[in-house]
């Protein structure tokens, strides 16, 4: 993976004469953000060696490096998820190249599922912890010790200081916010009434499909995250609706003006 990580690296360098600081991974319905960039170059996911291809609905596939608010940025507009096929390795390899680029930090977000009974859809949550129940993990195999530890410590997984950091901007803006924490799942089916009861008993606030693969990877290379998602459907057990990826992504995309002001005023202060 390394090896890979580094011809891909070595492939947007030589294209894209700069060295990013922070790293945006966009999520379902969310790619919108991009238009706030000052872009400098774009990549589509098939042209870079060893990336997988997104095939998610609304994820355009698309590297974007450019500027915001004065800050050189690398941005993933769509990402790669298990329930695609990828392995954990695949869906975290674009984190270890924006590593090998430059960047310090990471800002995650997704699309997810309610389940605290004080959100409704169009509630951004601010990302505290999470709860990883995708059976495959980016580190698993031989370590490199010059990458990180074998056993890395997620003490601090959610970089506290940046998660104030969005509170305070949050503030500032008059955007309300909540705060939770994040549970991952295999995918693609949505889940059951007794599914969601369960996530919810285990003390999760928000289901989604992605996110921790890269999280892992990015706290195991020293990369500080801050995690952000858009609450787009509620999954409480005894009030269950049906629901679809259509009405999912519209949730998401008519909070993304709100969240994209969060993100732009977080990377100004970084």
């Amino acid at each position: 993976m390394k090896q890979e990580a580094l011809v891909a690296a070595d492939y947007i360098r030589q294209r894209a004469k700069t060295k990013p600081q922070i790293g945006i991974i966009l999520g379902t319905g969310l790619g919108s953000l991009i238009k706030s960039f000052k872009t400098s170059k774009t990549f589509t996911y098939g042209k870079l060696p060893h990336f997988p291809l997104s095939t998610a609905e609304s994820h355009k596939g698309r590297l974007i490096l450019g500027t915001l608010k004065q800050k050189k940025i690398i941005a993933m507009q769509g990402r790669f998820h298990y329930y695609e096929g990828y392995s954990a390795k695949q869906i975290a390899l674009p984190v270890m190249v924006m590593k090998f680029l430059g960047i310090k930090y990471l800002i995650v977000i997704n699309a997810s599922g309610g389940l605290n009974p004080n959100f409704v859809p169009g509630d951004i949550m601010i990302i505290t912890d999470h709860i990883n129940l995708i059976p495959d993990n980016a580190l698993r195999g031989k370590n490199d010790a010059k990458l990180g530890a074998r056993f890395p410590d997620l003490y601090n997984c959610y970089d506290l200081k940046t998660i104030k950091l969005a509170e305070s901007v949050a503030l500032e803006k008059k955007i309300p916010v909540k705060k939770g924490v994040y549970v991952a799942v295999p995918g693609p089916n949505l889940e059951t009434k007794a599914e969601y009861r369960y996530l919810r008993t285990i003390g999760a606030d928000a289901v989604g499909m992605s996110t921790i693969p890269e999280v892992i990877m990015a706290r195991y290379l020293k990369i500080k995250v801050l995690g952000l998602s858009i609450i787009t459907d509620m999954g409480i057990a005894d009030a269950l609706k049906p629901t679809s990826v259509r009405r999912i992504i519209a949730t998401a995309m008519q909070a993304e003006p709100q969240l994209s002001k969060i993100v732009a005023g977080v990377v100004e202060k970084l």
